[in-house]
């Protein structure tokens, strides 16, 4: 008879990073000989299933827990992460922009459409403000983190003040319990990229690389300034140091599982495990994690931009530095309310065309392109966004640390 534990010890004694890359070998190969498994395709949903199902109670009693058993200041902290998401969104914002002026991408439009002009500046507001204005169960259901962060910040501080010890120690008992779910999960996770891989090359082939393909190479090469030469560059204005070392912890550790699991929301997890390996403060990550998954959007913010300007530039709309500027912002702000969604930011794009009068019908044939594109678009944006989220955190503990003297910097 088969010796589970001995199994499974065996199993998780191989590097992580190595199964994962021969899962992907493998589900390449089988995809090619054997496409269109429905019991393949199988194995990618039901990790991303389990990813998804675990994160928000995960999310709800780390936060919980940190807030109420937290005994100093993490604002410093948290004022550093938070400028960090910000300025790293929108700075991806502008460098899509400043690569759409330099080289222009069109697309092809089904119809004939006129352009018109309007101010949807009130439904960014209005999504953000309703998504932490929600009620608790359903943003359990529909996974809405900035909903799951309200109610836990609320709940975590009344505990902090008014609960008992033994109600403090409940609620770390089970927090560290999701935690170790969450290990024993993403031990699977070349299973489920094997199942996603699978999926991806035995629907799309290889004609997806070429059809679209100016507009994907503009995405493409978006994303890749910010993720090695921006974002990296306010890493180090803001430590000092070289970021390109946990940059690439940070890549090797996060961006891959989100490539294919193309959503932040399922990443979670996998974030706090390598949070927790880079040895960061347990209490600042707990929030510092979910927080980025809703609001440090910079691929989210140049898919926005990217096909909101192609748009423009397809129906002859002339753009002003200024509404470019003001793109820019819109699309920053949108972003946040990508998360949690595969391909959600395509889902944005209607908010950011009305700014330049692209109307409604186009930009429902923008989404639609978006999708066919997503293989690649999603991937990279979801392990962007994912990553950086990791790598920020890291950024913001270590800067803290190394001001207070608390010895060399974790994850460095």
């Amino acid at each position: 008879m088969v010796d589970l534990r001995k199994a499974y010890d065996t199993w998780t004694s191989v590097s992580l990073v190595l199964r994962i890359i021969i899962a992907l070998v493998i589900g390449i190969a089988v995809a090619l000989v054997y496409p269109h498994s429905k019991y393949l395709f199988l194995l990618g949903d039901a990790f991303i299933w389990a990813l998804k199902a675990v994160a928000p109670f995960l999310v709800f009693f780390l936060v919980i827990t940190a807030i109420s058993h937290s005994t100093f200041n993490l604002g410093a902290r948290f004022r550093t992460v938070i400028k960090l998401y910000l300025a790293s969104t929108i700075i991806a914002a502008v460098i899509a922009t400043v690569l759409c002026y330099l080289w222009p991408a069109t697309v092809t439009f089904v119809s004939v459409y006129a352009p018109f002009y309007s101010d949807e500046a009130y439904e960014i507001v209005e999504m953000i403000v309703s998504k932490l204005i929600c009620n608790p169960v359903d943003a359990f259901a529909g996974a809405n983190f900035l909903g799951i962060l309200t109610w836990a910040v609320i709940i975590g501080l009344f505990m902090k003040k008014y609960a008992s010890e033994t109600t403090k120690t409940v609620s770390k008992d089970i927090s560290n319990i999701m935690a170790q779910v969450i290990g024993f999960v993403i031990q699977f996770a070349p299973i489920g990229i094997f199942g996603l891989i699978y999926n991806a090359v035995s629907e799309n082939g290889l004609d997806i690389f070429t059809e679209y393909g100016h507009l994907i190479i503009l995405l493409v090469a978006a994303m890749v300034l910010v993720m090695f030469v921006t974002n990296p560059l306010l890493a180090f204005i803001v430590s000092r140091r070289n970021p390109y070392p946990l940059l690439l912890k940070c890549l090797r550790g996060s961006a891959i599982t989100a490539f294919f699991t193309r959503s932040s929301a399922a990443n979670i997890p996998v974030n706090l495990k390598l949070c927790e390996e880079l040895e960061l403060d347990r209490d600042f990550y707990a929030v510092s994690i979910p927080l980025g998954a809703t609001v440090n959007m910079n691929g989210a913010a140049i898919t926005i931009t990217v096909m909101t300007l192609a748009a423009a530039n397809t129906l002859g709309i002339s753009i002003p530095l200024y509404m470019a500027v003001a793109l820019c912002v819109v699309a920053a702000l949108s972003a946040c309310g990508a998360s949690g969604v595969n391909g959600g930011s395509l889902l944005l794009i209607p908010l950011a065309c009305s700014m330049l009068g692209v109307p409604g019908d186009a930009a429902s044939e923008l989404i639609a392109i978006g999708f066919i594109i997503g293989v690649i678009q999603d991937s990279l944006e979801t392990a962007l966004n994912s990553s950086m989220d990791v790598f920020f955190t890291a950024i913001a503990d270590n800067r803290e640390r190394a001001l207070a003297g608390s010895g060399p910097d974790p994850g460095q």
